[in-house]
């Protein structure tokens, strides 16, 4: 088993150990030389490593998505934990555990495709069955969705995290269609089902996760809806109004034009499905911020641009010792606030009396004390 793992590593302690390189990046010092800037990580985390020195000797021997063997310093830098790499290798892949590096969901997924399939059979619109049906038993997507990211970076960004969201979301979607009249639980369980399933072919998370051409080119919302159409045409009689309904969920599930979204949510499904996506999308960033945070110390953590804040860390903050109380404000400047006049000053501690001053034979001497006195 890899050891240590990034959730592992302590400052002030010598590190070697084996990581996947995240990202590198060769950059010139004010002498003109290169320095090496990586993030080095694994399935527990990540970590900012600097190499400062004999950079030319070993910068084009790897790159991003190799395995290296680094050895270094552990320090804290800007509150955040780094490392200055003496040495490095790359590392033949067939020698390490993939399982080791890439981040994926602590659920089984051969539980959670069970666990799908057995929602799917649930449906009782016999059309949105079997077009559900149709897309999760597919040999060709089958696969791709029990392994896939539900994104890049943002959430569920692991292996099996665009699973585990949807299913999330299926709970969701059950605990609130309930709550609000006439929710057709059916359509909103299979635009949840749907919403995301172009993302099997936007991403690519074979190694590092990123996007395919047809992800750049198109993008996920379109590729669904062509998934979805495909299947259509293999099942008769598939109503027509109801497919536009589905159609325009998916469209729609972002929300707001600004977030990519074609159309924005017209009727209540697709509305609840665009809530929903967002509620599940923002806790999971949330959670996977607080878990990854690379700050040593405060109750803070760094900014996120998905969220547009730092995230309290919440067991931190109640742990820490509260801060002694302010002085109190007395009766007087409590009237004196009310009634509009000035705030009384607050009164000091009298000064200690000076020493008694030493005898002097000179006249002058006096005189100056005598002045020096007076002020």
């Amino acid at each position: 088993m890899k050891s240590p793992y990034v959730s592992e590593l302590q400052p002030n302690s010598i590190l070697t150990g084996i990581f996947l390189v995240q990202h590198k990046d060769i950059r010139q010092k004010k002498t003109g030389e290169p320095y090496l800037s990586l993030i080095l990580g694994d399935r527990t985390g990540e970590v900012e490593a600097k190499m400062w020195d004999n950079v030319a000797e070993v910068m084009d021997t790897f790159e991003r998505d190799d395995f290296l063997k680094v050895r270094g310093l552990l320090q804290v830098y800007n509150n955040r934990l780094q490392v200055t790499v003496h040495k490095l290798q790359k590392q033949d892949e067939t020698s390490v555990d993939f399982t080791d590096f890439f981040p994926a969901s602590d659920r089984n997924p051969d539980e959670m495709y069970g666990e799908l399939r057995s929602i799917v059979a649930g449906l009782n619109s016999v059309p949105l069955r079997a077009l559900c049906s149709a897309i999760v038993d597919d040999p060709e997507v089958m696969p791709k969705l029990r392994i896939a990211p539900a994104a890049k970076s943002v959430h569920h960004a692991y292996l099996g995290g665009l699973l585990e969201h949807v299913l999330s979301m299926c709970g969701l979607a059950k605990l609130t269609a309930g709550h609000y009249k006439d929710i057709d639980l059916d359509l909103l369980l299979t635009g949840v089902i749907l919403h995301d399933i172009g993302k099997i072919h936007e991403l690519t998370y074979d190694r590092s996760f990123g996007y395919s051409t047809d992800g750049q080119l198109l993008g996920h919302i379109f590729i669904g809806l062509r998934m979805v159409d495909d299947k259509v045409r293999g099942i008769p009689d598939f109503p027509p109004r109801l497919l536009k309904l589905l159609e325009h969920m998916i469209l729609s599930h972002h929300g707001q034009l600004d977030y990519g979204s074609p159309k924005t949510p017209v009727f209540p499904e697709a509305m609840l499905l665009h809530q929903l996506d967002a509620l599940d999308s923002r806790m999971e960033c949330m959670r996977g911020l607080l878990h990854k945070d690379r700050y040593v110390d405060g109750c803070w953590t760094g900014y996120n641009s998905t969220l547009d804040r730092s995230i309290l860390k919440k067991q931190k903050f109640l742990d820490e010792p509260d801060t002694p109380p302010a002085p109190a404000v007395s009766a007087a400047a409590k009237e004196a606030v009310a009634a509009g006049g000035p705030v009384p000053s607050v009164q000091q501690p009298p000064r200690p009396a000076p020493p008694p001053r030493p005898a002097h034979s000179s006249p002058f001497g006096e005189k100056l004390l005598g002045a020096l006195g007076k002020e």
